[in-house]
Protein backbone atom coordinates (compact mmCIF):
# COMPACT_ATOMS: atom_id res chain seq x y z
CA UNK A 1 0.00 0.00 0.00
CA UNK A 2 2.62 2.62 0.97
CA UNK A 3 5.24 1.03 -1.79
CA UNK A 4 2.76 2.27 -3.94
CA UNK A 5 2.52 5.71 -2.87
CA UNK A 6 6.68 5.81 -2.85
CA UNK A 7 6.50 4.49 -6.52
CA UNK A 8 3.72 7.46 -7.44
CA UNK A 9 5.93 9.84 -5.82
CA UNK A 10 8.75 8.53 -7.53
CA UNK A 11 7.55 8.53 -10.76
CA UNK A 12 5.85 12.17 -10.48
CA UNK A 13 9.45 13.55 -9.73
CA UNK A 14 11.51 11.84 -12.62
CA UNK A 15 8.78 12.75 -15.28
CA UNK A 16 9.04 16.34 -14.36
CA UNK A 17 5.62 16.57 -13.39
CA UNK A 18 6.04 17.72 -9.69
CA UNK A 19 5.16 21.36 -10.73
CA UNK A 20 1.95 20.47 -11.95
CA UNK A 21 0.58 20.45 -8.32
CA UNK A 22 1.79 24.20 -7.86
CA UNK A 23 -1.29 25.39 -8.18
CA UNK A 24 -3.46 23.37 -6.08
CA UNK A 25 -6.66 25.31 -5.09
CA UNK A 26 -8.34 25.63 -1.30
CA UNK A 27 -10.89 27.63 0.24
CA UNK A 28 -12.46 27.78 3.39
CA UNK A 29 -15.71 27.78 5.20
CA UNK A 30 -15.69 29.02 8.98
CA UNK A 31 -19.30 28.94 10.75
CA UNK A 32 -19.68 31.43 13.97
CA UNK A 33 -22.15 31.95 16.23
CA UNK A 34 -22.97 35.72 16.99
CA UNK A 35 -24.04 36.24 20.27
CA UNK A 36 -24.21 39.31 22.56
CA UNK A 37 -21.91 40.12 25.65
CA UNK A 38 -23.18 37.06 28.06
CA UNK A 39 -22.93 35.40 25.37
CA UNK A 40 -26.42 34.09 24.75
CA UNK A 41 -27.36 33.30 20.66
CA UNK A 42 -28.17 36.74 18.89
CA UNK A 43 -32.08 37.22 18.89
CA UNK A 44 -30.94 39.82 15.78
CA UNK A 45 -31.26 39.02 12.29
CA UNK A 46 -28.93 38.51 9.79
CA UNK A 47 -27.18 42.10 9.29
CA UNK A 48 -28.54 43.88 6.06
CA UNK A 49 -25.23 45.50 6.36
CA UNK A 50 -23.66 42.12 5.56
CA UNK A 51 -25.63 41.74 2.32
CA UNK A 52 -28.08 39.24 1.25
CA UNK A 53 -27.89 35.78 3.27
CA UNK A 54 -29.22 34.41 -0.22
CA UNK A 55 -26.55 35.79 -2.68
CA UNK A 56 -23.49 36.82 -0.63
CA UNK A 57 -20.96 34.49 -2.39
CA UNK A 58 -18.40 35.36 0.77
CA UNK A 59 -21.32 36.20 3.94
CA UNK A 60 -24.28 34.00 4.55
CA UNK A 61 -25.41 31.97 7.04
CA UNK A 62 -25.74 28.42 7.69
CA UNK A 63 -29.04 26.28 9.84
CA UNK A 64 -29.70 29.54 12.35
CA UNK A 65 -30.10 33.59 11.78
CA UNK A 66 -27.16 33.53 14.31
CA UNK A 67 -25.05 31.08 12.81
CA UNK A 68 -22.78 33.16 10.55
CA UNK A 69 -21.08 31.12 7.39
CA UNK A 70 -17.46 33.24 6.32
CA UNK A 71 -16.69 31.52 2.81
CA UNK A 72 -12.97 32.62 0.51
CA UNK A 73 -12.91 31.93 -2.51
CA UNK A 74 -10.39 29.40 -4.23
CA UNK A 75 -7.31 30.23 -3.89
CA UNK A 76 -3.63 29.09 -5.10
CA UNK A 77 -2.02 28.58 -1.56
CA UNK A 78 -3.93 27.81 1.32
CA UNK A 79 -2.56 30.63 3.25
CA UNK A 80 -4.28 32.88 0.58
CA UNK A 81 -7.61 31.42 1.75
CA UNK A 82 -6.53 32.18 5.51
CA UNK A 83 -5.60 35.76 4.66
CA UNK A 84 -9.21 36.24 2.55
CA UNK A 85 -10.92 34.61 5.63
CA UNK A 86 -9.73 37.10 8.22
CA UNK A 87 -10.12 40.08 5.76
CA UNK A 88 -13.84 39.25 5.75
CA UNK A 89 -14.07 38.81 9.48
CA UNK A 90 -12.74 42.01 9.85
CA UNK A 91 -15.31 43.01 7.90
CA UNK A 92 -17.84 41.57 9.77
CA UNK A 93 -16.60 42.42 13.27
CA UNK A 94 -16.80 46.15 12.47
CA UNK A 95 -20.19 46.22 11.44
CA UNK A 96 -21.45 44.04 14.07
CA UNK A 97 -19.63 45.89 17.12
CA UNK A 98 -22.10 44.61 19.77
CA UNK A 99 -21.70 41.43 19.49
CA UNK A 100 -19.44 38.55 19.14
CA UNK A 101 -18.60 36.08 17.35
CA UNK A 102 -18.23 32.74 19.53
CA UNK A 103 -14.65 31.40 18.74
CA UNK A 104 -15.60 27.71 20.04
CA UNK A 105 -16.95 24.88 17.97
CA UNK A 106 -19.54 24.13 20.76
CA UNK A 107 -22.12 26.61 21.30
CA UNK A 108 -22.95 28.58 24.68
CA UNK A 109 -25.45 29.81 26.46
CA UNK A 110 -28.49 28.01 25.00
CA UNK A 111 -32.08 28.71 27.21
CA UNK A 112 -33.72 26.18 25.21
CA UNK A 113 -34.58 25.98 21.14
CA UNK A 114 -36.40 28.65 21.24
CA UNK A 115 -33.42 30.57 21.59
CA UNK A 116 -32.34 29.37 17.96
CA UNK A 117 -33.94 31.10 15.18
CA UNK A 118 -34.32 29.45 11.75
CA UNK A 119 -32.12 31.29 9.13
CA UNK A 120 -34.49 33.29 7.53
CA UNK A 121 -33.84 33.98 3.13
CA UNK A 122 -36.15 36.68 1.70
CA UNK A 123 -39.46 35.62 0.21
CA UNK A 124 -38.44 33.79 -2.95
CA UNK A 125 -38.85 30.15 -3.80
CA UNK A 126 -34.92 29.38 -3.24
CA UNK A 127 -35.38 31.62 -0.19
CA UNK A 128 -38.42 29.54 0.97
CA UNK A 129 -36.51 26.09 0.24
CA UNK A 130 -33.35 27.16 2.36
CA UNK A 131 -35.69 27.87 5.32
CA UNK A 132 -37.89 25.08 5.21
CA UNK A 133 -34.88 22.70 4.72
CA UNK A 134 -33.61 23.91 7.95
CA UNK A 135 -37.07 23.59 10.00
CA UNK A 136 -37.55 19.61 8.48
CA UNK A 137 -33.58 19.68 10.23
CA UNK A 138 -35.49 20.40 13.55
CA UNK A 139 -38.01 18.61 13.27
CA UNK A 140 -36.13 15.68 12.34
CA UNK A 141 -32.97 15.95 15.05
CA UNK A 142 -34.12 19.09 16.93
CA UNK A 143 -32.10 22.62 16.59
CA UNK A 144 -29.38 22.05 19.25
CA UNK A 145 -26.93 20.19 17.78
CA UNK A 146 -27.12 22.35 13.89
CA UNK A 147 -26.17 25.19 15.89
CA UNK A 148 -22.71 23.42 16.23
CA UNK A 149 -19.35 25.50 14.19
CA UNK A 150 -16.61 23.89 12.47
CA UNK A 151 -14.26 24.76 9.72
CA UNK A 152 -14.86 23.46 5.99
CA UNK A 153 -11.31 22.65 4.24
CA UNK A 154 -12.14 22.59 0.53
CA UNK A 155 -9.48 20.64 -2.09
CA UNK A 156 -8.33 20.90 -5.72
CA UNK A 157 -5.46 19.43 -7.80
CA UNK A 158 -4.56 21.56 -10.59
CA UNK A 159 -6.60 20.17 -13.48
CA UNK A 160 -2.98 20.01 -15.81
CA UNK A 161 -1.84 17.54 -13.04
CA UNK A 162 -4.41 15.36 -14.41
CA UNK A 163 -3.78 14.26 -17.68
CA UNK A 164 0.24 13.69 -16.24
CA UNK A 165 -0.96 11.78 -13.66
CA UNK A 166 -2.87 9.23 -16.03
CA UNK A 167 -0.06 9.20 -18.06
CA UNK A 168 2.01 7.22 -15.23
CA UNK A 169 -0.89 5.34 -13.83
CA UNK A 170 -1.02 4.22 -17.61
CA UNK A 171 -4.77 4.54 -17.45
CA UNK A 172 -5.04 6.64 -20.64
CA UNK A 173 -7.81 4.26 -22.13
CA UNK A 174 -10.36 6.28 -20.13
CA UNK A 175 -12.11 9.55 -20.59
CA UNK A 176 -10.15 12.09 -18.05
CA UNK A 177 -13.08 12.71 -16.17
CA UNK A 178 -13.40 8.82 -15.28
CA UNK A 179 -9.99 8.88 -13.93
CA UNK A 180 -10.55 12.17 -12.02
CA UNK A 181 -13.84 10.86 -10.85
CA UNK A 182 -12.47 8.03 -9.79
CA UNK A 183 -9.07 8.72 -7.93
CA UNK A 184 -10.94 11.52 -5.96
CA UNK A 185 -12.74 9.15 -4.56
CA UNK A 186 -10.12 6.70 -3.79
CA UNK A 187 -8.94 10.64 -1.59
CA UNK A 188 -12.40 10.49 0.10
CA UNK A 189 -11.75 7.42 1.20
CA UNK A 190 -8.72 7.51 2.74
CA UNK A 191 -9.39 10.81 4.21
CA UNK A 192 -11.99 8.61 5.98
CA UNK A 193 -9.36 5.90 6.62
CA UNK A 194 -6.70 8.69 8.13
CA UNK A 195 -9.70 11.27 9.08
CA UNK A 196 -9.52 10.48 12.72
CA UNK A 197 -6.16 12.01 13.01
CA UNK A 198 -8.05 15.62 12.43
CA UNK A 199 -10.14 15.93 15.26
CA UNK A 200 -7.06 14.46 17.70
CA UNK A 201 -4.10 16.74 16.05
CA UNK A 202 -6.84 19.97 15.78
CA UNK A 203 -9.53 19.42 18.00
CA UNK A 204 -10.53 22.03 20.37
CA UNK A 205 -14.11 20.85 22.09
CA UNK A 206 -13.19 18.43 24.53
CA UNK A 207 -15.91 20.16 26.98
CA UNK A 208 -19.58 21.67 26.63
CA UNK A 209 -21.82 23.98 28.53
CA UNK A 210 -24.66 22.21 30.52
CA UNK A 211 -27.22 23.61 28.53
CA UNK A 212 -26.23 21.76 24.98
CA UNK A 213 -27.57 19.05 26.64
CA UNK A 214 -30.59 19.70 27.00
CA UNK A 215 -32.73 16.36 25.97
CA UNK A 216 -29.33 14.45 25.51
CA UNK A 217 -28.49 11.79 27.11
CA UNK A 218 -24.77 12.33 28.65
CA UNK A 219 -22.03 9.80 27.52
CA UNK A 220 -21.29 7.60 30.36
CA UNK A 221 -17.44 8.59 30.15
CA UNK A 222 -18.20 12.33 30.27
CA UNK A 223 -17.67 13.75 33.63
CA UNK A 224 -19.09 16.94 35.45
CA UNK A 225 -16.53 19.43 35.96
CA UNK A 226 -19.16 22.13 37.85
CA UNK A 227 -22.36 23.25 37.66
CA UNK A 228 -22.09 24.85 34.60
CA UNK A 229 -19.60 22.37 32.41
CA UNK A 230 -18.99 18.84 31.20
CA UNK A 231 -16.27 17.37 29.92
CA UNK A 232 -14.53 14.07 28.34
CA UNK A 233 -10.96 13.92 30.04
CA UNK A 234 -8.96 12.58 27.23
CA UNK A 235 -11.68 13.94 24.62
CA UNK A 236 -10.83 16.11 21.58
CA UNK A 237 -13.74 16.52 19.52
CA UNK A 238 -16.58 16.38 20.93
CA UNK A 239 -18.17 18.09 17.83
CA UNK A 240 -17.51 14.73 15.97
CA UNK A 241 -18.21 12.86 18.59
CA UNK A 242 -21.75 10.63 19.45
CA UNK A 243 -23.46 14.45 20.65
CA UNK A 244 -22.34 15.67 17.66
CA UNK A 245 -24.95 15.75 14.53
CA UNK A 246 -24.79 12.56 12.84
CA UNK A 247 -27.29 10.42 10.60
CA UNK A 248 -24.68 8.23 9.79
CA UNK A 249 -26.26 5.02 11.74
CA UNK A 250 -26.74 2.21 10.15
CA UNK A 251 -30.63 2.13 11.85
CA UNK A 252 -34.12 2.44 10.73
CA UNK A 253 -33.88 6.16 9.79
CA UNK A 254 -29.92 5.68 8.98
CA UNK A 255 -28.12 6.49 6.12
CA UNK A 256 -24.59 5.08 5.23
CA UNK A 257 -23.28 6.21 2.05
CA UNK A 258 -21.36 4.32 -0.30
CA UNK A 259 -17.66 5.88 -1.23
CA UNK A 260 -16.50 2.77 -3.30
CA UNK A 261 -17.49 4.38 -6.88
CA UNK A 262 -19.12 8.27 -7.74
CA UNK A 263 -21.92 5.95 -9.17
CA UNK A 264 -22.59 4.45 -6.31
CA UNK A 265 -22.23 7.38 -3.79
CA UNK A 266 -25.07 8.90 -6.39
CA UNK A 267 -26.89 5.98 -6.37
CA UNK A 268 -26.96 6.03 -2.61
CA UNK A 269 -27.59 9.31 -1.87
CA UNK A 270 -30.68 8.88 -4.61
CA UNK A 271 -32.25 6.33 -2.71
CA UNK A 272 -32.34 7.86 0.60
CA UNK A 273 -33.84 11.24 -1.39
CA UNK A 274 -36.62 9.24 -2.70
CA UNK A 275 -37.71 6.92 0.02
CA UNK A 276 -40.25 7.68 2.73
CA UNK A 277 -39.14 6.74 6.09
CA UNK A 278 -42.11 6.40 8.54
CA UNK A 279 -41.42 8.28 11.03
CA UNK A 280 -40.83 11.81 8.97
CA UNK A 281 -43.98 10.61 7.68
CA UNK A 282 -46.11 11.05 11.03
CA UNK A 283 -44.46 14.44 11.51
CA UNK A 284 -46.26 15.31 7.91
CA UNK A 285 -45.03 17.51 5.54
CA UNK A 286 -47.13 20.42 6.41
CA UNK A 287 -49.17 22.16 9.09
CA UNK A 288 -51.73 23.78 7.64
CA UNK A 289 -50.21 25.70 4.75
CA UNK A 290 -47.16 25.85 6.51
CA UNK A 291 -44.18 23.57 5.69
CA UNK A 292 -42.52 21.39 8.19
CA UNK A 293 -40.29 19.90 6.02
CA UNK A 294 -39.35 19.61 2.02
CA UNK A 295 -40.58 15.91 1.70
CA UNK A 296 -40.81 13.37 4.27
CA UNK A 297 -37.87 10.56 2.81
CA UNK A 298 -34.89 9.39 4.95
CA UNK A 299 -33.16 12.71 3.75
CA UNK A 300 -34.83 15.59 2.45
CA UNK A 301 -31.97 16.56 0.15
CA UNK A 302 -27.98 15.50 -0.21
CA UNK A 303 -26.81 17.93 2.27
CA UNK A 304 -28.86 16.27 5.04
CA UNK A 305 -26.73 14.00 4.81
CA UNK A 306 -23.26 14.19 7.24
CA UNK A 307 -20.24 13.06 6.31
CA UNK A 308 -16.70 14.03 7.27
CA UNK A 309 -15.85 14.50 3.71
CA UNK A 310 -17.90 15.35 0.42
CA UNK A 311 -16.76 15.12 -3.00
CA UNK A 312 -18.28 18.17 -4.55
CA UNK A 313 -19.09 19.90 -7.97
CA UNK A 314 -20.06 23.27 -8.37
CA UNK A 315 -23.64 24.05 -8.87
CA UNK A 316 -25.84 25.72 -11.40
CA UNK A 317 -28.69 27.66 -10.96
CA UNK A 318 -31.18 24.85 -9.06
CA UNK A 319 -29.06 22.00 -9.82
CA UNK A 320 -29.54 18.76 -7.38
CA UNK A 321 -25.81 17.86 -5.92
CA UNK A 322 -26.03 14.50 -7.51
CA UNK A 323 -26.94 15.20 -10.80
CA UNK A 324 -24.11 17.78 -11.07
CA UNK A 325 -21.89 14.98 -9.79
CA UNK A 326 -23.64 12.38 -12.54
CA UNK A 327 -23.09 15.22 -15.23
CA UNK A 328 -19.71 16.94 -14.88
CA UNK A 329 -17.78 14.71 -12.55
CA UNK A 330 -16.23 16.08 -9.62
CA UNK A 331 -14.21 19.44 -9.28
CA UNK A 332 -13.23 19.08 -5.79
CA UNK A 333 -13.28 17.65 -2.32
CA UNK A 334 -14.44 18.91 1.25
CA UNK A 335 -13.40 18.23 4.67
CA UNK A 336 -15.50 18.77 6.88
CA UNK A 337 -14.10 17.67 10.54
CA UNK A 338 -11.85 20.66 11.69
CA UNK A 339 -12.66 22.63 14.85
CA UNK A 340 -12.63 25.92 14.96
CA UNK A 341 -9.23 26.90 16.86
CA UNK A 342 -10.51 28.76 19.99
CA UNK A 343 -6.91 29.90 20.97
CA UNK A 344 -6.54 32.16 17.04
CA UNK A 345 -8.72 34.70 15.57
CA UNK A 346 -9.16 33.00 12.49
CA UNK A 347 -10.13 30.10 14.23
CA UNK A 348 -6.85 28.28 12.14
CA UNK A 349 -3.20 28.62 11.87
CA UNK A 350 -1.10 28.92 8.64
CA UNK A 351 0.96 25.65 9.98
CA UNK A 352 -2.53 23.83 10.49
CA UNK A 353 -3.63 24.53 6.38
CA UNK A 354 -0.45 23.65 5.18
CA UNK A 355 -0.85 20.04 7.32
CA UNK A 356 -4.26 20.04 5.70
CA UNK A 357 -2.96 21.00 1.97
CA UNK A 358 -0.61 18.21 2.90
CA UNK A 359 -2.82 15.16 4.15
CA UNK A 360 -5.25 15.98 1.02
CA UNK A 361 -2.62 15.17 -1.17
CA UNK A 362 -1.48 12.37 0.70
CA UNK A 363 -4.94 10.62 0.85
CA UNK A 364 -5.00 11.29 -3.09
CA UNK A 365 -2.29 9.51 -4.06
CA UNK A 366 -2.21 7.00 -1.61
CA UNK A 367 -3.40 3.47 -2.55
CA UNK A 368 -7.27 3.56 -2.04
CA UNK A 369 -9.41 -0.06 -1.94
CA UNK A 370 -13.17 -0.15 -1.66
CA UNK A 371 -14.29 0.10 1.93
CA UNK A 372 -16.26 -3.03 2.98
CA UNK A 373 -19.09 -3.06 5.82
CA UNK A 374 -16.47 -4.03 8.02
CA UNK A 375 -14.23 -1.72 7.03
CA UNK A 376 -16.63 1.19 7.32
CA UNK A 377 -17.67 0.03 11.42
CA UNK A 378 -13.55 0.59 12.00
CA UNK A 379 -13.78 4.38 10.53
CA UNK A 380 -16.88 5.27 12.58
CA UNK A 381 -15.40 3.26 15.60
CA UNK A 382 -12.04 5.18 15.14
CA UNK A 383 -13.69 8.72 14.51
CA UNK A 384 -15.68 8.31 18.05
CA UNK A 385 -12.41 6.73 19.35
CA UNK A 386 -10.37 9.62 19.06
CA UNK A 387 -13.61 12.39 19.47
CA UNK A 388 -14.09 10.59 23.10
CA UNK A 389 -10.77 9.28 24.31
CA UNK A 390 -8.19 10.47 22.03
CA UNK A 391 -5.73 11.28 24.46
CA UNK A 392 -5.64 8.30 26.06
CA UNK A 393 -2.23 6.92 26.75
CA UNK A 394 -2.22 3.41 24.89
CA UNK A 395 -5.51 4.17 23.30
CA UNK A 396 -5.78 1.82 20.48
CA UNK A 397 -8.01 1.82 17.07
CA UNK A 398 -9.05 -0.73 14.69
CA UNK A 399 -7.09 -1.36 10.98
CA UNK A 400 -7.58 -4.37 9.01
CA UNK A 401 -9.32 -6.14 12.09
CA UNK A 402 -6.16 -5.57 14.13
CA UNK A 403 -5.40 -3.12 17.14
CA UNK A 404 -3.06 -0.66 16.48
CA UNK A 405 -2.23 1.82 19.34
CA UNK A 406 -3.16 5.68 17.77
CA UNK A 407 0.82 6.74 18.41
CA UNK A 408 2.39 4.17 16.00
CA UNK A 409 -0.22 4.42 13.23
CA UNK A 410 0.11 8.16 13.49
CA UNK A 411 4.15 8.10 13.00
CA UNK A 412 3.71 5.63 10.24
CA UNK A 413 1.38 8.29 8.53
CA UNK A 414 3.71 10.59 8.76
CA UNK A 415 6.34 8.67 7.95
CA UNK A 416 4.82 8.41 4.77
CA UNK A 417 3.55 11.93 4.14
CA UNK A 418 7.37 13.07 3.94
CA UNK A 419 7.58 12.15 0.51
CA UNK A 420 4.36 14.37 -0.39
CA UNK A 421 6.13 17.26 2.10
CA UNK A 422 9.15 17.30 0.13
CA UNK A 423 7.69 17.42 -3.00
CA UNK A 424 5.18 20.25 -1.72
CA UNK A 425 8.66 21.99 -0.20
CA UNK A 426 10.59 21.62 -3.48
CA UNK A 427 7.90 23.41 -5.76
CA UNK A 428 7.04 26.16 -3.36
CA UNK A 429 10.69 26.57 -2.13
CA UNK A 430 9.77 26.31 1.41
CA UNK A 431 10.37 24.22 4.55
CA UNK A 432 7.00 24.64 5.89
CA UNK A 433 5.55 21.14 4.57
CA UNK A 434 8.40 19.12 6.47
CA UNK A 435 8.22 21.75 9.56
CA UNK A 436 4.24 21.51 10.42
CA UNK A 437 4.88 16.96 9.95
CA UNK A 438 7.28 17.98 12.58
CA UNK A 439 4.78 19.83 14.76
CA UNK A 440 2.54 17.84 14.89
CA UNK A 441 4.75 14.55 15.79
CA UNK A 442 5.21 16.44 19.17
CA UNK A 443 1.10 16.27 19.71
CA UNK A 444 1.58 13.14 18.98
CA UNK A 445 4.29 12.11 21.56
CA UNK A 446 2.62 14.43 23.92
CA UNK A 447 -1.26 14.66 23.97
CA UNK A 448 -0.86 17.31 26.56
CA UNK A 449 0.26 19.89 23.58
CA UNK A 450 -2.94 19.18 21.52
CA UNK A 451 -5.28 21.96 21.51
CA UNK A 452 -7.80 19.97 23.17
CA UNK A 453 -5.48 19.44 26.38
CA UNK A 454 -4.58 23.37 26.56
CA UNK A 455 -8.35 23.91 25.85
CA UNK A 456 -9.23 21.61 28.99
CA UNK A 457 -6.06 23.26 31.20
CA UNK A 458 -7.38 26.73 30.94
CA UNK A 459 -10.89 25.75 31.90
CA UNK A 460 -9.66 24.16 34.86
CA UNK A 461 -6.82 26.23 35.84
CA UNK A 462 -7.47 29.53 34.29
CA UNK A 463 -11.26 30.27 33.66
CA UNK A 464 -13.06 27.84 35.67
CA UNK A 465 -15.98 26.73 33.45
CA UNK A 466 -15.91 26.37 29.39
CA UNK A 467 -18.44 29.27 29.23
CA UNK A 468 -15.83 31.66 31.05
CA UNK A 469 -12.58 30.13 28.45
CA UNK A 470 -14.67 30.61 25.10
CA UNK A 471 -16.24 33.59 26.33
CA UNK A 472 -12.45 35.11 27.30
CA UNK A 473 -11.22 33.76 24.02
CA UNK A 474 -14.18 35.64 21.79
CA UNK A 475 -13.61 39.08 23.28
CA UNK A 476 -10.19 38.78 22.67
CA UNK A 477 -10.73 37.92 19.38
CA UNK A 478 -13.11 40.58 19.14
CA UNK A 479 -10.74 42.93 20.33
CA UNK A 480 -8.12 42.20 17.62
CA UNK A 481 -10.71 42.36 15.14
CA UNK A 482 -12.07 45.80 15.62
CA UNK A 483 -7.63 47.25 15.68
CA UNK A 484 -7.66 45.43 12.50
CA UNK A 485 -7.08 47.49 9.27
CA UNK A 486 -8.42 46.90 6.36
CA UNK A 487 -6.98 48.45 3.16
CA UNK A 488 -9.09 50.75 1.40
CA UNK A 489 -9.63 48.35 -1.90
CA UNK A 490 -10.81 45.03 0.34
CA UNK A 491 -13.20 47.35 2.10
CA UNK A 492 -14.59 48.49 -1.25
CA UNK A 493 -15.14 45.40 -2.98
CA UNK A 494 -16.51 43.93 -0.17
CA UNK A 495 -19.17 46.77 0.58
CA UNK A 496 -19.79 46.82 -2.92
CA UNK A 497 -20.20 43.06 -3.18
CA UNK A 498 -22.80 43.06 0.34
CA UNK A 499 -25.21 45.84 -1.66
CA UNK A 500 -25.04 43.96 -4.92
CA UNK A 501 -26.24 40.57 -2.91
CA UNK A 502 -29.13 42.75 -1.76
CA UNK A 503 -29.93 43.79 -5.11
CA UNK A 504 -30.07 40.32 -6.26
CA UNK A 505 -31.95 38.86 -3.94
CA UNK A 506 -35.19 41.52 -4.79
CA UNK A 507 -34.38 40.70 -8.45
CA UNK A 508 -34.61 36.84 -7.60
CA UNK A 509 -38.12 37.61 -5.76
CA UNK A 510 -39.00 39.79 -8.81
CA UNK A 511 -38.50 36.88 -10.94
CA UNK A 512 -40.39 34.11 -8.82
CA UNK A 513 -43.14 32.51 -11.32
CA UNK A 514 -43.91 29.79 -10.23
CA UNK A 515 -45.99 29.31 -6.26
CA UNK A 516 -43.88 27.39 -3.54
CA UNK A 517 -45.46 23.45 -4.31
CA UNK A 518 -45.10 23.79 -8.01
CA UNK A 519 -41.11 25.36 -7.15
CA UNK A 520 -40.35 22.48 -5.08
CA UNK A 521 -42.17 19.45 -7.84
CA UNK A 522 -40.20 20.75 -10.39
CA UNK A 523 -36.87 20.93 -8.44
CA UNK A 524 -36.96 17.53 -7.15
CA UNK A 525 -37.75 15.99 -10.31
CA UNK A 526 -35.29 18.03 -12.07
CA UNK A 527 -36.96 20.33 -14.32
CA UNK A 528 -35.94 23.75 -13.32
Amino acid sequence: MYQTLSERLHKIENNGYSQLLKNSLTGLEKESLRVDSEGHISQKPHPEVLGSALTNPWITTDYAESLLELITPPCNRAHHSLDFLLDVETFVYQRIRDELLWTSSMPCVIRGEEDIIIAQYGNSNAGKMKSVYRQGLAERYGKMMQVIAGIHFNYSVPVDFWPAFQEIEAETDKPLQRFINERYMGMTRNIQRYGWLIPYLFGTSPAICKTFLAGIPKPESMQIFNQNTCYEPWGTSLRMGDIGYTNRKEDKRGIKANYNTLGQYIKSLRYAINTPHEAYQKIGLKDGDKYLQLNTNILQIENEYYSSVRPKQVLKGFEKPTDALEQRGIQYVELRSVDINAFRPAGLTHQQLYFLELFMLFCLLQESPEIDPQEAREIDENQSLVAHKGRKPGLTLLRNKKEITLTEWAHQLFDEMLGVAQILNSIHKENCYINTINSQRELIDDADKTPSARVLKEIMEKDGSYYQFAKRKSEEHKAFFLQRKLDQETEIKMEKMAETSLQQQSQIEAQDKLDFDTFLEKYFAGEL
